[in-house]
C-alpha cells in the first residue's frame, strides 16, 4: 500500500523528477500504463507552461531506460532457470510477473531479433518485459540502450503530443481514457507502418540477389 501511496502521490505532483521515477517504475517490474504519466505532464505543459515539452519527453525516455536496464541486469545476472522460478513466486506475482509473460517476451524478442527491442518498446504488455530476454540473451548492452531509447523516446514523444494537442479540446478528467484510446490505434500504425518497412526490406533485397 505504501507504494502505491508514493505512486500516487508522484502522479500528483509531476514534475521532471517524478517523471523520471514513474516511467523508471513503468518500464521495470512493477507495470503500469505510461499513458497516466506522459500526457498529463504535456497537457500541464500546455495549460501552464511550467513544464517544458523537450524536457518530458527526455526524462521520461531517461527513466524509461533505467527501468528496462533493471530488467535487463536482472535477467543477466539472476539466469533463466532462477528468473522463471521468480517469475511463479509470491513475490513475482506481486510485482505483476509471471512466466506466461516471460515467454511472450522472450519469444518476441527470438523471432524478430535484437530490433525487437526496438519495436516491443512499441507494444502494450511485451513494452515492459522485452528487455528480460535482452539480458538473457547477453545482447550488448550498447546496442542494447541504444534500441531502447530510440523505442522508449518514439513512444514519449507520441504520448506527449497527445496530451499537448488535447489540452485545447478535451477536459483534464476526460484525458486518460481518450489517451488510451487513440495510443492504442498509433500503437498499431506505427506497427503496421515498420512491418511494411521490413516487408520492402527484404524483397529489395532478394530482388538485388
Amino acid at each position: 500500500m505504501e507504494s502505491i501511496s508514493i505512486i500516487e502521490w508522484c502522479l500528483e505532483h509531476l514534475n521532471y523528477w517524478t517523471i523520471t521515477l514513474l516511467m523508471t517504475i513503468e518500464s521495470s517490474f512493477i507495470p503500469f500504463p505510461s499513458e497516466i504519466v506522459v500526457p498529463p505532464a504535456a497537457y500541464h505543459a500546455a495549460a501552464t507552461g511550467e513544464l517544458n515539452m523537450i524536457l518530458i519527453i527526455l526524462f521520461a525516455t531517461v527513466g524509461g531506460c533505467l527501468g528496462a536496464s533493471i530488467n535487463y541486469f536482472l535477467a543477466l545476472w539472476l539466469g533463466k532457470p532462477i528468473l522463471y522460478k521468480f517469475a511463479e513466486s509470491r513475490m513475482g506475482h506481486m510485482l505483476l510477473l509471471s512466466k506466461e509473460k516471460i515467454q511472450m517476451a522472450e519469444a518476441y524478442f527470438n523471432e524478430h531479433g535484437a530490433v525487437s527491442t526496438f519495436v516491443g518498446r512499441l507494444i502494450t504488455v511485451i513494452r515492459q518485459f522485452i528487455s528480460i530476454p535482452a539480458g538473457l540473451a547477453k545482447m550488448n548492452f550498447a546496442k542494447f540502450i541504444g534500441f531502447t531509447a530510440l523505442g522508449a523516446g518514439i513512444w514519449n514523444v507520441i504520448l506527449a503530443l497527445l496530451g499537448y494537442i488535447l489540452e485545447k479540446f478535451v477536459p483534464e478528467d476526460q484525458l486518460i481514457s481518450t489517451v488510451k484510446h487513440y495510443s492504442h490505434e498509433i500503437g498499431f500504425g506505427i506497427l503496421a507502418v515498420i512491418a511494411c518497412a521490413v516487408i520492402i526490406y527484404f524483397l529489395r533485397r532478394n530482388t538485388r540477389k
